[in-house]
């Protein structure tokens, strides 16, 4: 799974990353978060037809992560779609409608991931980046959810959310955890967020693992382990004494 991920760039850095053509909520800027989590808000990067438009437009939005489909009574439900198996996207009454039209990618430095320590009741976390040093797109899903309780005027009258994608972790990432978010490479980009692909075995097929090499991974401190705890501390490498081995 994917429960914890950090996300420092700026809003400028992911508009000229993702060659966003309108920034969807120009008046929320997320600060630099090093522990994301999930009911949080974070940047999504999508594809939308605007009102009157005769194509579909890249845009860059503020989602809150943990997917509450368009039928759920109440959005306590998202807490618990934070990932999606990417096995499963086009069985799942709660991702099948979504993965067929909102389509999504979730930008992140790196994730973390907990490996159990051999002889002792606790886990080492660890962060898993890519090893350029790049952006790490992870494939996501996003809905909408509309609150019958407030009027249509209420600008709190639609939750926007969204979920990530998960596959089998391969190699030695598998050694930390068998689950890994998704990633969508560059040249699938354009593809993966069009709108307009609404056939889930093609859209099935862009969902390709990483390459081998592609993410490394370190021991980092167990401050991640609390939510509360922030700050870019939370990805530095362990000392070398300190380090499990691991590769």
């Amino acid at each position: 799974m994917c429960g914890r991920y950090a996300s420092a760039r700026k809003k400028h850095e992911l508009l000229e990353e993702f060659q966003v053509e309108q920034d969807g909520d120009p008046d929320k800027e997320l600060g630099a978060d090093y522990n994301v989590a999930p009911t949080k808000n974070v940047y999504a990067v999508l594809s939308r037809v605007p009102d009157q438009a005769q194509r579909a437009v890249r845009q860059l939005r503020v989602l809150k992560w943990g997917l509450v489909p368009a039928w759920a009574k109440d959005p306590s439900i998202g807490s618990r779609l934070i990932n999606a198996r990417a096995e499963t996207l086009a069985e799942k009454p709660s991702y099948r409608r979504a993965f067929a039209k909102r389509r999504c990618l979730l930008p992140a430095d790196g994730y973390f991931e907990w490996m159990p320590v051999e002889g002792e009741k606790k886990k080492q976390p660890y962060f898993i980046h890519p090893a350029d040093g790049g952006v790490l797109a992870m494939a996501g899903l996003y809905e909408f959810w509309k609150d019958p309780s407030r009027g249509d005027d209420d600008p709190l009258k639609w939750l926007v959310s969204c979920t990530v994608i998960t596959t089998d972790a391969e190699d030695d990432l598998g050694r930390i955890h068998d689950r890994m978010p998704m990633m969508i490479e560059r040249d699938r980009w354009a593809e993966w967020l069009d709108p307009g692909l609404t056939d889930t075995g093609r859209a099935s097929e862009l969902l390709v693992p990483a390459k081998p090499g592609r993410l490394t991974a370190y021991a980092v401190s167990t401050d991640v382990n609390n939510v509360r705890n922030n700050g870019p501390h939370l990805i530095e490498r362990l000392p070398e004494a300190d380090e499990p081995a691991l590769f």
